[in-house]
C-alpha cells in the first residue's frame, strides 16, 4: 500500500532543548528523508496541527525550534521528553544546496529566521570546502533572545581562527565569518549589510535571507540597491500552510502554492508573492 502523504505518524520526543523562555527545540523521532529548508506538520490530537521548519536532522531524528505563540504550541510546551506527538512530511522545496557549491554564501537571518537555515549551516560547517566562504549575519532583538548559542559560538571561533579577510581570493578555500547584531524596532539588521564584503565575492555569490516578511523585504531591497542580482537571492515564505499538499489553498498567492512551490523561493519569483 502506498504511503498516505497526509497521514500523521506517532513519534516520541527524544529531547527538549530550551533556547529562550518561549522558544524551545524539540528533538523528535523521524526516519523520513529531509532536505535542508523543508518543513513538517506537527500535530497534537484535540489541539490541532502546525507547519514547522526543520532546524536540524540526523540519523533517526528531526529538530524543530518552536516559538510558543498559539494553541498547538502552547500545548506542545506542556509535553516532556518521552511524550508522543504526530508528524507528517517532509514537504516543500528546500534551499538550493547544489548552487552553493564553490560559492561565497551570505546568510542574513533575523530572530527565529535562523532556524530554517540552521541545518544548512551545519552541513557547510561539517563539509569544509563545499562553499568558498561563509558570512553569517544574525539579528536578534536583545541578548536574551539569541538562539543556538553553542552553535553560534562555534562558528564565531571558526571565523576568528580563519581570520578576517572573508572572500579574499588569496585566502584558504574555506572561510567563515559570524556577526551577531542587535536588531529591534529602532535598528534593523539591514543596516549592517554594509559590513559584508560583497565587492570581494565577484559573481561567485549566493545570498540566503530569512526573517519576517518586513525584514526580508527591506533586506532584499537593500541587496538590490547594493548591486546584488535578483537571481542570487533566496528567501523562504512560511505562510498559512495548512494541508501542505496544495489542496486547501490557504497558502496560495495568485497561482503559486507556497507549500508546493516553496517555501524556498528565488527572489525573481519571491518579489511577486504579495498578499
Amino acid at each position: 500500500m502506498p504511503n498516505n502523504p497526509v497521514r500523521p505518524d506517532a513519534r516520541k520526543i527524544l529531547e527538549i532543548i530550551p533556547q529562550t523562555s518561549h522558544i524551545w527545540t524539540f528533538r523528535v523521532e523521524n526516519n523520513a528523508p529531509i532536505k535542508h529548508g523543508q518543513f513538517m506538520q506537527l500535530s497534537i490530537p484535540r489541539f490541532g496541527e502546525a507547519p514547522i521548519s526543520v532546524s536540524g536532522f540526523g540519523d533517526g531524528y528531526a529538530d524543530f525550534t518552536i516559538h510558543k505563540v498559539g494553541r498547538v504550541t502552547d500545548e506542545l510546551f506542556n509535553l516532556k521528553k518521552g511524550d508522543t506527538i504526530f508528524l507528517r512530511g517532509c514537504y516543500g522545496n528546500g534551499w538550493p544546496v547544489d548552487r552553493l557549491k564553490d560559492k561565497s554564501v551570505v546568510f542574513v537571518a533575523g530572530g527565529t529566521g535562523i532556524a530554517p537555515v540552521k541545518s544548512l549551516l551545519e552541513m557547510l560547517y561539517n563539509n569544509p570546502g563545499y562553499a568558498k566562504s561563509i558570512y553569517l549575519l544574525c539579528g536578534f532583538k536583545s541578548p536574551e533572545v539569541v538562539l543556538f548559542r553553542d552553535e553560534l559560538a562555534t562558528w564565531e571561533k571558526l571565523g576568528s581562527a580563519a581570520g578576517t579577510n572573508v572572500g579574499d581570493a588569496t585566502a584558504p578555500s574555506t572561510r567563515w565569518a559570524t556577526r551577531i547584531v542587535e536588531s529591534n524596532f529602532s535598528k534593523h539588521v539591514a543596516e549592517h549589510l554594509s559590513e559584508i564584503p560583497f565587492a570581494s565575492y565577484g559573481d561567485d555569490l549566493e545570498v540566503v535571507v530569512v526573517g519576517t516578511p518586513a525584514m526580508m523585504k527591506s533586506v532584499g531591497l537593500q541587496l538590490l540597491e547594493d548591486g546584488i542580482p535578483e537571481e542570487k537571492i533566496w528567501m523562504t515564505f512560511e505562510r498559512k500552510m495548512s494541508c501542505a499538499v496544495g489542496k486547501c489553498g490557504h497558502c496560495r498567492i495568485d497561482e503559486t502554492y507556497v507549500c508546493l512551490d516553496g517555501p524556498v523561493f528565488n527572489y525573481t519569483l519571491g518579489k511577486k508573492l504579495i498578499d
